[in-house]
């Protein structure tokens, strides 16, 4: 998969990346999107997910979802886990 079609879901409101998810279906002609986000943007991917399924393009299906714990280094030289998921949008057939 093209990492053209991953979305970083951060900090900013839902509607932002419910708008870039938008855009990718329709100017990269894509058949599928990704949304990726870690810790407490995690609510924020969620969101943006379901507003894009059920009020834009009622056509696109969620295909799968990914929860995984990455381990990230702290300033202090320490390691903390962080969850993280993926959330995979596909045009349904």
């Amino acid at each position: 998969m093209a990492e053209d079609n991953v979305i970083y879901v951060g900090d900013k409101k839902p509607m932002n990346y419910v708008l870039a998810t938008i855009t990718q279906f329709n100017e990269e002609d894509s058949d599928e999107v990704i949304l990726k986000a870690r810790g407490g943007a995690i609510s924020t991917a969620v969101d943006a997910a379901e507003i894009t399924r059920n009020r834009f393009l009622t056509e696109v299906d969620i295909q799968d979802i990914t929860t995984k714990t990455e381990e990230l280094e702290d300033e202090e030289g320490g390691t903390s886990n962080v969850s993280a998921i993926e959330i995979t949008l596909g045009m349904s057939e």
